[in-house]
This record gives C-alpha cells, sequence and structure tokens, in this order.
C-alpha cells in the first residue's frame, strides 16, 4: 500500500480521480486495459470504499472508464488534452505566440505605480504604468499578468497597449524599446485570489514566471509577472 498524502483543499475522491486520471493520461492504463478491482484500489490507497467509488463513477461521468457487468472496470476514453500553452524560452517565439493566438482579455486595471525591482534587474524607469489583466481562451481562464511598463514607452501607442498583448507591441518598436530580455519560472500554488481569478481550488499548483525587459541604457521598460494554471502549462527547452 503507497502512503498518500491528502490535500484539505479538496475531497479525496477527486484527489483520486485526479491520479487515476493521471495514470490513464500516462498510458498506464492504456484503452481498453481493465483496472484493479475496487477491493484493489481501496487497500492501495488506504481509503474507505465509498471514496474510491466516488472515483470511479466521475471518472465514468467523463467517459474514461466504463463498468462492465461481471466483467469488471475498462478504460474507454482518453482525457482532453490541456496543457496547450507552452512556456517559450526566446522572445521571437514569446512574441509570435501572442501574435497568432491572441488570448481574451476577460478583466483589466490600470494605474500609475512603483515596480518590484531588484537591483539585480537593471535601472528603474522613473514612473510605471501599471496593468492587471486575467487572459482567457475559451471562456476559461488560464493566466493573471502584472504588467509595469515604462510610461514613455506607454505613452507611444496607449491606445494598443490598453487593448492589445504588450509583448508582441514592444517587440514591433524594435532595439529602440528592447534591447535584453530574460524570464525566470518558479513553481508554487494559488493564493487565495489567484485561486479566484484563474477559478482553481486555492493552493492549486501553478507556474510563476517573472520576465524583465531593460532598453540599451539599461532601464527597465518593462516587468511581467504572469501566473499560469499548472494543469495549462508545458515547459519544453532544447538542449543541444
Amino acid at each position: 500500500m503507497i502512503t498518500l498524502i491528502f490535500s484539505d483543499a479538496s475531497p479525496r475522491y477527486l484527489q483520486i480521480a485526479d491520479l487515476l486520471r493521471q495514470r490513464i493520461t500516462r498510458g498506464q492504463w492504456p484503452l481498453g486495459e481493465k483496472l484493479p478491482s475496487l477491493e484493489l484500489l481501496v487497500e492501495e490507497f488506504g481509503v474507505a470504499r465509498v471514496t474510491v467509488r466516488q472515483a470511479m463513477e466521475l471518472l465514468t461521468r467523463e467517459g474514461l472508464v466504463s463498468p462492465q457487468q461481471g466483467r469488471g472496470t475498462f478504460v474507454t476514453g482518453q482525457p482532453a488534452q490541456q496543457k496547450w500553452l507552452k512556456v517559450h524560452t526566446t522572445l521571437d517565439e514569446l512574441a509570435r505566440t501572442y501574435r497568432d493566438d491572441k488570448p481574451e482579455m476577460v478583466s483589466s486595471e490600470e494605474s500609475l505605480a512603483t515596480a518590484p525591482l531588484r537591483p539585480a534587474d537593471g535601472t528603474p524607469a522613473e514612473r510605471y504604468v501599471y496593468m492587471r489583466r486575467v487572459h482567457s481562451k475559451n471562456a476559461q481562464p488560464y493566466s493573471v499578468i502584472n504588467i509595469y511598463l515604462d510610461e514613455r514607452v506607454f505613452s507611444k501607442n496607449p491606445k494598443g497597449f490598453r487593448s492589445e498583448t504588450v509583448i508582441p507591441l514592444l517587440t514591433a518598436m524594435g532595439d529602440a524599446a528592447v534591447a535584453h530580455a530574460h524570464q525566470e519560472l518558479t513553481i508554487g500554488t494559488a493564493d487565495m485570489e489567484v485561486a479566484g481569478l484563474l477559478r482553481v481550488p486555492v493552493n492549486s499548483p501553478v507556474a510563476e514566471v517573472r520576465r524583465i525587459f531593460t532598453d540599451a541604457a539599461g532601464r527597465v521598460i518593462y516587468l511581467g509577472e504572469v501566473t499560469y494554471r499548472g494543469d495549462f502549462i508545458h515547459l519544453q527547452m532544447t538542449l543541444k
């Protein structure tokens, strides 16, 4: 029997259903495979029989498994692939993604603010325009973005920066705007506010990406703090 550490954020049957769903996704249980009996799963997970039954009923409603009288339960479907959102490792790829697959901006806030910069980021601009946005696809929110844009850069195209995604507009300005760019990714969990915006349980896994763009003088013209739903993100890097 394996020892599972259950979270208090959601019912145990949902957590077990997610584990079983992952086994189907990874191919551990391929299409047509007969699942272990209810008794074996109860023994494996160390939970009540009703908990495993609820998890199996959920997968049945999703069309992933099908119980057959006298034969057992079989895998009959595959979970929908949600990890469509790739974290790009070059600025050109990132800008191209936003140009080709424009997200729906569910909400947006705007004000003047001081950017939370670190000493190694570069020289701060005099003032930043702060914008907070929720990006969505097919009515499903997948990221929350805090944007700090140098007010002088913002003033060159305020209508565009307010209505479109910022990065393609910045890259279209050429080296006069972005001379250097870097980003870092951290795995974290959703706090109460972010969880509400992304429609996920509190403490759900998220990917936090911090992007810094500087101009030729080393001035930080863009700071982007992006929080992605963990179940949407896909990180792929070429190593050679």
